[in-house]
């Protein structure tokens, strides 16, 4: 169980980011400083550096929450499960639809405000990274196997655009839509991207015709007798 002192470490850090969005929605970006986000946190400057290093960090810190949920229910699984199935069953735990919201929000405001890039670089490399480290950690609990760099930087790269694909083909249905309905369509695309990768990006109907073939293949017709 987290400690005091690390549920309100939490609990400040998620003031900081819920100030630096709201202020990115009402002020726009680069329009508000350290000091108003701050404010808005009813924290001190000083304490705020100890967070963040920069309005853009503070921002970016939006994508951070969503990805370290889904690491989360990822270490819950058992260890010798393939690693994009862990994925893919890691954001299906996480069942509710609001849980995507803050992530969906940042990045439908980045379509309209380019100087948002930034911000979602930051947020990307930082999701890359930490794909890297869990990778890392569940090879690390299989006796035998080491994972070499290339493997790792390839997987976690996938696996990031995968998450932008989803992103982009939810924003392209719904428009940047944060109703319940729009949010669970964006949690499914993210799902189903997953299974896209894990499954060496087979088309379904392919796939469904091979099982066919297969099926007509190996179990002859009656009026074959």
């Amino acid at each position: 169980m987290p400690s005091r002192r690390e549920l309100n470490k939490a609990a400040t850090r998620q003031a900081i980011t819920d100030a630096a969005l709201a202020l990115l929605k009402s002020q726009g970006p680069g329009n508000f400083t350290v000091e108003d986000i701050a404010d808005a946190a009813g924290i001190s400057r000083r304490t705020f550096f100890n967070y963040f290093s920069s309005t853009e960090a503070a921002i970016a810190a939006v994508t951070f929450g969503f990805l370290d949920k889904a690491l989360q229910q990822f270490r819950l699984r058992p260890a010798g499960e393939p690693f994009l199935e862990s994925a893919r069953a890691a954001l299906v735990e996480l069942a509710d639809p609001m849980t995507v919201a803050p992530l969906a929000e940042l990045y439908s405001l980045g379509q309209a405000n380019p100087q948002l890039s930034r911000s979602e670089l930051e947020a990307w490399d930082h999701c890359t990274a930490q794909i890297i480290t869990a990778a890392r950690e569940r090879s690390g609990g299989a006796a035998g196997v080491e994972l070499d760099e290339l493997y790792l930087r390839a997987l976690a790269g996938s696996v990031i655009s995968c998450g932008k694909a989803a992103m982009d083909v939810w924003f392209a249905r719904c428009g940047g839509s944060l109703t319940p309905d729009s949010l669970s369509s964006l949690r499914q695309l993210l799902i189903d991207s997953m299974s896209l990768l894990g499954s060496g990006f087979a088309r379904p109907d392919s796939a469904t015709q091979a099982t066919q073939a297969d099926t007509s293949t190996a179990t002859p017709s009656p009026d074959r007798h």
